[in-house]
């Protein structure tokens, strides 16, 4: 079924970017992992010291109404699966270290109604199948985080407590809101701390609920400087910023994102960055990464999942079903204290096949010989490394 995308416009963007109204992200206890997450390496053995860790980045989950009667399909009338769509992604996903998603809506009540473009309440049986797949965190922060208001933001992050994945971005309460969202990135004594943050440049208008002016996290340079530089109090040795931001189905990042990326990047604590990576989500198309200051960027991994989308143009868009996951290994620093270092940053292009509901990685299925699909993985490649990023030693994974 084909859905049409919300509209949003830069100007939006830069007005929000200079109001005061993010704030930090929660930590919360999740059960024991289970699926391929919990079968997943962690860099190794406990050792003497810290270790290198991979931490893996994909695009926005956006449950159409098509995508949800898919899953229910899977589900053989039990209810809805979400997990055979990502089953194809799931290797990637659960080889990492450290997977990160981006959970675009909110989840509706157990049983229904859910519901599609404009105003989004998924069933929460998503949140089960992010953790199947591998997925350890997710930000929460983007413009349907208020689509049903505190509650539907409330089922949100019950569900993923439930599913044992973290959040960061929306808060239930206000000491959630304040406390960091961190991660040990494997487990064992030489695992990384990897705090996850998350901010969205708006909500589509909706006002912050009077009372709970800490619901939802927007895009504020300062507020996101403060939350990091409070993780990094609390432990965390990488500090990791998901922003929701950009321009719909625009492949260039716009001024904004490069505007703030430029000054994120360059914010420091004691001659240490505040920032060792943004990975973004909204455009609904892949757009570029790039080392800024010396951090790496994805401006934008476009949609991990999402249903058949029509563009601005009132045509139905190919690339609004295009996507990257970034992968990115990070080595411990020489002395304790000094910034963790990424000695390998890498890409993989994944596309959504709206026909049979499955989340394709391109470079496996090309080993397959499907390569009808060599031209879309061509296209992502181009896209990602349009800002140069292969000479700072981006490279395609599998």
């Amino acid at each position: 079924m084909t859905q049409r995308i919300r509209p949003g416009t830069v100007a939006a963007i830069a007005l929000l970017l200079a109001a005061a109204t993010g704030c930090t992200g929660q930590q919360s206890t999740a059960p024991a992992p289970s699926g391929p997450a919990a079968a997943r390496g962690a860099g190794g053995q406990d050792a003497e010291g810290p270790r290198p860790f991979t931490l893996l980045a994909a695009g926005d989950v956006l449950p159409h109404s098509s995508v949800i009667d898919r899953a229910a399909v899977d589900a053989g009338g039990a209810g809805y699966d979400f997990a055979p769509m990502l089953a194809g992604v799931a290797p990637v996903v659960s080889g990492a270290d450290l997977a990160f998603c981006h959970m675009e809506t909110v989840y509706g009540e157990e049983g229904g109604p859910y519901t599609g473009y404009p105003s989004f309440k998924s069933p929460p049986e998503v949140a089960t199948a992010l953790r199947t797949t591998g997925f350890d965190s997710c930000s929460t922060a983007s413009n349907h985080t208020l689509d049903d208001g505190a509650d539907g933001v409330r089922r949100t992050l019950d569900a993923l407590d439930g599913a044992g994945i973290r959040h960061a971005g929306s808060a239930r309460t206000a000491a959630e809101a304040a406390r960091p969202t961190i991660l040990p990135a494997g487990p064992g004594k030489g695992a990384a701390k990897v705090a996850h943050l998350a901010y969205a440049y708006g909500t589509n208008g909706i006002p912050l609920p009077a009372d709970r002016p800490w619901t939802v996290n927007l895009t504020d340079e300062g507020r996101i400087i403060e939350e990091a530089r409070a993780a990094r109090r609390a432990g965390a040795d990488v500090v990791v910023l998901s922003a929701h931001w950009g321009t719909e189905w625009q492949d260039e990042p716009d001024a904004t994102q490069l505007e703030l990326a430029r000054r994120l990047t360059a914010s420091a604590d004691g001659g240490r960055p505040d920032i060792d990576l943004i990975i973004g989500t909204h455009a609904h198309v892949p757009q570029a990464y790039e080392k800024v200051n010396g951090t790496w960027v994805v401006y934008g991994m476009g949609d991990q999942i999402a249903g058949a989308m029509i563009n601005y143009e009132g045509v139905q868009d190919p690339r609004g079903n295009q996507s990257s996951m970034g992968r990115f290994t990070f080595a411990p620093p020489a002395k304790s204290g000094e910034r963790w270092k990424v000695k390998k940053a890498e890409f993989v292009p994944q596309w959504y096949d709206t026909v049979t509901g499955r989340a394709v990685n391109l470079n496996a299925s090309l080993d397959d010989g499907a390569e009808h699909l060599r031209e879309v993985r061509d296209r992502i490649r181009t896209v990602v490394l349009g800002r140069g990023a292969d000479k700072d030693g981006l490279r395609m994974g599998k």
